[in-house]
């Protein structure tokens, strides 16, 4: 079954949002292509909600249009969407051809009480034109394609957890064929294997995609171009969110480097004229220079609405050696195990990633460790000096009273302290001014999460242990927070489906399973590499239904909708396994070596254009010291060759892709 996809593009047209006297953006002229994936980014409270949500037509913008097709059909995955846990599986997903559902309802009703023959030949005929009577088998096929067995079909949706009625979802959507899809945050809260399997699905797609997400390897891996909601309006670049970064950078520092010349020259001029304009043999010479002047143009540059909290992790004193002793503990909830026999003996300065499919226990074993929950069996016990601190994936369980405010919040955990302590706390998490007399209950989800960081801050725990610590915080708060816990020299132990946060940050993994845990003492990329990264596909089950119906899911047929991608081309005759699977992992790795590297060289290239427009500078080679022209002139020739190095094995990787197909 493939998905109908027309020739046609979603577009916008001087689209502006503004809010009183606040503007989120104006002037938005795009036109997004069939084919093509857009990682819609920007800080917490910019607009990307509020864009998808014009485009979507759930929202009215201030001014301009939206731009699509009648006959396209768009398909919306919206942040806030209402589930009933009651409703069949089946029954959610059918409910995304609208028409055809509500039709077959209106028959059902029809038939019982035999009413109406016009109205139910009216029906009839519009459940045959719009192939009606095949809707339920169309779901089942997808709802199967997505990795959700037939015999939980009728199941309802309370059985799932999570990461797969995401999937269901995702289903409702597709049901339609649409020609684009809208997905708000589609990663939250999501496991591992299930954003594994959301990155194949969409790069499968062959309609147009706009998706929000704050986790920078998705975007990274499904992203063709990125659009970026800052300086009021919205900007589109080509390429990842690697490619995005670097990009943007570069604009800003050329956009910079004009606005510097310019004031440069002015600065220059007007010197002239100070000195000289009183001087009669002078004065023409100094009114020349003022009309140049005035027509010299300065861009003013907008500011950015990104800011990035200024974390700051440090032990008020140091643990023990040994900082935790977890003894087989178990934990069942009614017939269904979550966890079973963990044990093992976390260290100083070690920082343990917990890691699995949603559902087995993770957040558990977290609370269990902070004694709020209590495990059936084993136990847990905290080692000398250690003191641990908590962020709970669920704020409300640290910020209970939400009457409070963010100023009485913080000075609770250090109630001794002066207020310009407090307020200094508050500002490096970006409170400030009014901001600080806030209600818990009035804060967003970004919000609450600095909150509690800059609580965790202030107490100077020895030990954080992380509930999914990214899951509200935007891209700028998330890299903020990976380099304050680089240099923290206490102990985290953190449970994260971000896979980025995840491989910067963790030295050890624990990746809890179905079968029991499994330890190891590494990095997340060593952890991969000798587990092969494939082991997690293998595990990508709805567990729940697997356990009530005691049946194992069908085989996935390769044409489905999120199919697995081919195997690699086969290897040399006589291949070992072991060199089977390390040509496989490479594979693996080119497209990702292949964005990093032309990132690299647009980083590079965009450095030696600067260094050309320095040179460009009047005056500049008359008037600046003879060893800073040299180092620019060596830096160039350096960046000369590297960029030329790195072109050849940007090629190399290219033509390694081509020969395997990829």
């Amino acid at each position: 079954m493939a998905l109908g996809v027309r020739a046609s593009m979603l577009g916008t047209t001087n689209l502006g949002k503004s809010y009183g006297g606040r503007v989120l953006f104006e002037g938005v002229n795009l036109k997004l292509n069939p084919g093509s994936r857009y990682g819609l980014v920007g800080a917490n409270g910019s607009g990307k909600t509020t864009f998808l949500n014009i485009l979507a037509g759930d929202d009215a913008a201030t001014d301009g249009s939206v731009n699509l097709p009648k006959t396209a059909r768009l398909g919306v995955l919206r942040q806030d969407r209402f589930l009933n846990d009651d409703d069949a599986i089946i029954d959610v997903a059918c409910a995304g051809d609208a028409l055809v559902w509500t039709a077959l309802a209106e028959q059902r009703k029809l038939t019982e009480f035999g009413t109406d023959p016009e109205r139910a030949a009216e029906l009839e005929d519009l459940i045959r034109t719009h192939d009606g009577y095949t809707l339920e088998a169309r779901a089942s096929f997808i709802l199967e394609g997505l990795g959700i067995p037939v015999p939980a079909h009728r199941q309802p949706l309370a059985t799932l957890s999570g990461g797969f009625k995401l999937r269901v979802l995702l289903a409702q959507v597709l049901l339609g064929g649409p020609d684009a899809v809208l997905l708000d945050e589609p990663t939250n809260h999501l496991d591992i294997l299930s954003i594994r399997w959301l990155e194949k699905f969409l790069m499968a797609y062959k309609g147009c995609a706009v998706v929000i997400s704050h986790d920078q390897r998705f975007l990274d891996n499904v992203a063709t171009h990125v659009l970026d909601v800052d300086y009021g309006t919205v900007t589109l670049f080509t390429g990842n969110f690697s490619t995005f970064v670097v990009e943007k950078q570069a604009i800003r520092a050329r956009k910079q480097a004009g606005v510097d010349k310019a004031e440069a020259i002015i600065a220059h001029k007007r010197l002239f004229i100070e000195r000289f304009g009183a001087k009669a043999t002078k004065a023409s010479q100094a009114q020349s220079r003022l009309k140049q002047i005035e027509k010299i143009e300065v861009e003013e540059l907008a500011d950015s609405s990104r800011r990035s909290p200024k974390f700051q992790f440090s032990p008020e004193r140091p643990s023990g050696r040994e900082v935790l002793t977890i003894e087989s503990v178990s934990k069942s909830y009614g017939e269904k195990q979550v966890l079973r026999d963990v044990s093992l003996v976390v260290r100083r300065g070690e920082r343990l990633a917990v890691i699995g499919p949603n559902g087995l226990g993770k957040s558990t074993l977290l609370k269990i460790l902070m004694g709020r929950v209590e495990a059936d069996k084993g136990t847990s016990r905290w080692g000398h000096e250690a003191r641990p601190g908590y962020f709970a994936q669920d704020h409300r369980e640290v910020l209970d009273d939400e009457k409070a405010t963010v100023l009485e919040v913080l000075w609770a955990t250090r109630p001794t302290e002066s207020t310009s302590f407090v307020r200094g706390h508050l500002g490096r998490v970006l409170f400030s001014g009014a901001d600080v007399n806030k209600r818990v209950a009035s804060l967003s989800g970004g919000e609450a999460a600095r909150l509690v960081f800059g609580c965790l801050a202030a107490a100077q725990p020895n030990v954080l242990v992380l509930d999914e610590p990214t899951n509200h915080l935007d891209l700028e708060s998330i890299h903020a927070l990976v380099e304050a816990l680089k240099t923290y020299v206490g102990t985290i132990i953190f449970v994260s489906h971000d896979r980025w946060f995840v491989s910067e940050l963790a030295t050890r993994i624990l990746e809890v399973t179905p079968e029991g845990p499994r330890n190891f003492e590494g990095t997340y990329a060593e952890y991969l590499s000798r587990c092969g990264d494939d082991h997690l596909d293998a595990e990508a089950v709805v567990l729940k239904v697997k356990k009530a119906q005691k049946t194992e899911p069908p085989a996935r047929s390769s044409s489905a909708p999120g199919a697995a991608p081919a195997a690699a081309p086969a290897g040399p005759p006589g291949e070992t396994w072991e060199e089977q699977k390390r040509r496989r992992n490479r594979l693996k790795d080119l497209p990702i070596r292949r964005d990093r590297m032309l990132a690299a060289i647009n980083g590079a290239e965009s450095r030696k254009a600067a260094i050309h427009e320095v040179y460009a500078f009047p005056g500049f080679f008359e008037k600046t010291p003879k060893p800073q022209i040299e180092a620019l002139v060596a830096e160039e020739a350096a960046l000369g060759k590297t960029i030329e190095l790195m072109l050849k094995e940007w090629e190399l990787i290219e033509q390694e892709l081509a020969a395997a197909g990829v």
